[in-house]
């Protein structure tokens, strides 16, 4: 009897006693999280031109880490707030609302700026250069989460352009710094920061933008060696390759951002503020968000077939081999968590002499031919005894972007018109343009459900608040008009298949061969370092780059 008891008591003690989570407790956490985007990054570059990077850059992180061989942009607005938000936020813009840099706002009839807040002032510069901050932003980062759980966590991002500083940073950031095209210097918003610290002002007397501003540029390899032999501003080096010589125009700061210098600049930066802040140097995560905008405006100034498009991803791999060896060094791999991804793609430039289809999309042209034919279709069908109170602006289409139609919706409600019918019209006509592959209404968007193709690409796309009233797509190898030689906002696969590399002590070896989304790198991020997603995340984390303790 005494037996049985004693063994009955030993079931009883089992069954009471709480069973541990397998959550994230086997995987490595992370000290410090860096997370680099490269804008305008096409995964094919990795194949390209591979043969001449080093060992110590892209290479290492794909020896050593996991590579997601087919990341891909899920929806057709591919631009690089777009893209950084998806990274940030884990979802796609019908959910996170950034549609693009800017948008119109039927409400005011004013074009919005995604980041433009007239109650905030630039940091380190004149105060009007760049008033940003991420209110109008309507879902939370992976920053932001970080944050949430861990107040000493340090959240910092760096950019390029300040609307990627913001948007990769979000809303609990610990500051934000992007170049000052004014002066280039680093400089901040005061949604972030009241002064610039003390380490920020040490670095920018540095002088290191006059530095790289000052330098010509010339290939980094032997020239017979390039893929891309197309080439309008690099100079062939092959007599000292390693080396530049001096003859630019001195402060060219505009210009230092479309070439090498800008990547070094954001390098150096980088370095100097996991040092000054510390970063990684306790349990508490910290997370650096970087965003390399360079490679985006040299790709739309020279084009993706151009040598200097290829010699940056060269110089750019340098870079990465001097940055990553830092961190190594400072932190530790078993304590680092790197991402490696792009917001975006990038189009092949239209050339006359190829064979290949393409072209141009003039806006201008359509706009106005849009403009004549909805006021010879409609004036006919505005309600008599209304005609006379239509009034304000006369045009029947306000603004042109985003590949999106934005009608003006007060003249067409004055008219008595239906919006959903004026939308049909302006898409069927649309249908006809050269270059139109297809033309989606917003009423469309807003009724039926779509999961796969190009109509759920743009449904994706679409969030009702900041979209148009029509989405084009345009044919594959077409892009609007404009003084870019290159572009995005396609759903093609040169938009849309971009490089995601994971590298650390809590990431296998591997590569990854299923589709997986850009939305899924938040999350994934989110579960290796121990955090709830962002609020509007529709992405899963990839839990096969995981290694287990």
């Amino acid at each position: 009897m005494r037996q049985k008891l004693i063994i009955a008591l030993a079931i009883l003690t089992l069954f009471a006693a709480p069973i541990a989570p397998k959550a994230q407790n086997d995987i490595k956490k992370p000290k410090l999280v860096v997370n680099l985007s490269i804008a305008g990054m096409r995964y094919d570059y990795l194949l390209k031109f591979r043969n001449l990077m080093g060992e110590g850059g892209f290479k290492r992180l794909i020896n050593e880490g996991a590579l997601c061989e087919r990341t891909i942009i899920d929806y057709i607005g591919t631009s690089t707030p777009s893209g950084l938000a998806s990274i940030a936020t884990g979802a796609s813009p019908s959910s996170n609302g950034v549609i693009g840099s800017h948008w119109f706002d039927y409400t005011t009839g004013e074009k919005i700026s995604l980041t433009y807040d007239k109650n905030v002032r630039t940091i380190g510069a004149d105060e009007l250069d760049a008033q940003v901050s991420p209110r109008a932003m309507v879902a939370s980062t992976i920053g932001d989460c970080i944050k949430d759980v861990s107040p000493n966590s340090k959240v910092i991002s760096i950019a390029t352009e300040p609307n990627s500083a913001v948007i990769a940073g979000g809303f609990s950031t610990d500051g934000a710094y992007w170049i000052s095209p004014r002066d280039g210097k680093m400089v901040s918003s005061s949604y972030y920061v009241d002064r610039l610290p003390d380490w920020v002002v040490e670095f920018n007397t540095k002088g290191l933008a006059d530095v790289f501003s000052f330098k010509k540029w010339r290939t980094s390899r032997p020239s017979s060696q390039y893929y891309n032999v197309l080439r309008s501003d690099i100079e062939i080096g092959d007599d000292n390759v390693s080396s530049d010589i001096l003859s630019r125009k001195k402060y060219d700061y505009q210009r230092l951002i479309s070439s090498p210098g800008g990547n070094a600049l954001i390098k150096d930066f980088v370095v100097q503020t996991v040092v000054a802040e510390n970063l990684g140097a306790d349990d508490a995560t910290d997370y650096l968000t970087v965003v390399f905008d360079t490679p985006s405006i040299v790709s739309k100034k020279y084009g993706t077939k151009s040598m200097e498009i290829e010699d940056l991803y060269y110089r750019l791999d340098d870079e990465l081999t001097s940055l990553l060896s830092f961190l190594d060094n400072w932190v530790g791999r078993e304590n680092l968590l790197i991402v490696v991804t792009s917001p975006h793609g990038a189009s092949d430039p239209v050339i006359e002499s190829s064979k290949l289809p393409g072209g141009q999309f003039s806006a201008i042209q359509f706009s106005m031919l849009m403009n004549g034919f909805l006021g010879a279709q409609l004036t006919d069908k505005i309600d008599k005894d209304k005609f006379d109170k239509v009034s304000g602006d006369p045009r029947w289409i306000l603004d042109f972007s985003n590949n999106q139609v934005y009608l003006n919706r007060r003249r067409i409600f004055d008219a008595g018109l239906s919006i959903s019918e004026v939308q049909r019209m302006v898409a069927e006509f649309a249908i006809q343009f050269r270059g139109v592959a297809e033309a989606i209404t917003a009423s469309t968007m807003q009724s039926s459900q779509f999961t796969e193709g190009t109509m759920g690409m743009a449904q994706r796309s679409y969030f009702a608040r900041h979209s148009g009233d029509v989405v084009l797509n345009l044919l594959p190898g077409w892009i609007v008009e404009s003084s870019d030689i290159s572009d995005s906002g396609s759903p093609y696969i040169y938009d849309t298949h971009v490089p995601l590399i994971f590298w650390g002590g809590a990431i296998s070896e591997q590569n990854v061969l299923r589709d997986v989304k850009i939305e899924d790198i938040a999350p994934t991020i989110a579960h290796i370092v121990g955090v709830a997603p962002p609020n509007a995340a529709s992405g899963t984390p990839i839990t096969e780059v995981y290694r287990k303790n």
